[in-house]
């Protein structure tokens, strides 16, 4: 599958820091594999979105919008029933001109050491009358545009910490050097996700062996074998906590039919999803 690389593909002005693009589709994509060049707010208006990042995912439609930061990503896209179409107004920016809110408003950081990756938000009059604004905004020269793209930026974002908080700019922002860590995070953020072990390398920035090799030098076992027990793990939880019946969690989890379920379910606790419910 080709990775697209944004906002680079979409002919917009590399030398603006800031910039917006009207996006619309009538083809949808699944777990589309995206390079974000710059961070990205999603104000989706028509259809749904869902993200996966290597920390976080997220799942929205019209009533919300995202904000996603720069580096590799699983997208996908559905058409909206009404109009059948996908629409989003896309706001990039760039981790400089996060530097320099941080510096301009002084900001400081409060002590979470969670960071995550995208983030989701209602929206409220506020804001979908900012994202008419910069629809507005794109279509003047490129010369005007600079400047006012600047004074928008700081709305959204002054906006957003007065109801949010500061720690979402800093996650932006936050590399961590601990490789290991990192990858760790990847992989249980995303161990109910039923992703595929090529698109697990992707989020972790590596190719499938050395994505193989990583795994089982950090979990000892095998991807697939660890991702089962996981999810076999979880469906135990599902059944005694939700009352949740066999047919109802096999394909949740990540099998194809009930009996493949059952006969994994056994393998690993000795007694039928059945048994196990009611003892």
């Amino acid at each position: 599958m080709k990775i697209i690389t944004l906002p680079d593909e979409l002919n917009l002005n590399s030398s603006l820091s800031i910039s917006v693009y009207d996006y619309e589709s009538t083809k949808e994509i699944s777990k589309q594999q995206i390079l974000l060049n710059k961070n990205t707010f999603s104000f989706l208006q028509e259809g749904t979105k869902e993200v996966f990042f290597d920390n976080s995912s997220c799942s929205i439609d019209n009533s919300q919008f995202l904000l996603m930061k720069s580096g590799h990503c699983l997208m996908t896209e559905k058409l909206s029933n009404v109009k059948e179409k996908y629409k989003s107004i896309l706001f990039f920016f760039s981790n400089e001109a996060v530097l320099k809110f941080i510096r301009k408003f002084e900001l400081n950081q409060t002590n979470t050491e969670v960071h995550y990756s995208t983030y989701s938000f209602k929206y409220d009059a506020f804001i979908k009358g900012f994202a008419n604004s910069i629809l507005d905004i794109s279509k003047l020269s490129k010369s005007i545009q600079k400047n006012i793209l600047d004074a928008k930026f700081e709305e959204i974002m002054l906006y957003l910490i007065e109801f949010k908080g500061v720690d979402f700019l800093y996650s932006l922002i936050n590399n961590s050097d601990n490789q290991s860590q990192k990858f760790i995070q990847t992989i249980e953020s995303n161990q109910l996700n039923k992703l595929s072990v090529k698109e697990l390398s992707f989020l972790s920035n590596m190719s499938v062996s050395t994505f193989k090799r990583e795994f089982e030098k950090h979990f000892h076992k095998s991807p697939s074998k660890w991702f089962q027990e996981k999810r076999l793990e979880h469906s135990a939880f599902l059944l005694k906590n939700n009352s949740k019946r066999p047919s109802d969690i096999f394909e949740e989890i990540g099998y194809e039919n009930l009996s493949n379920f059952i006969q994994a379910f056994k393998v690993k606790f000795g007694v039928t999803p059945k048994q196990y419910q009611s003892s």
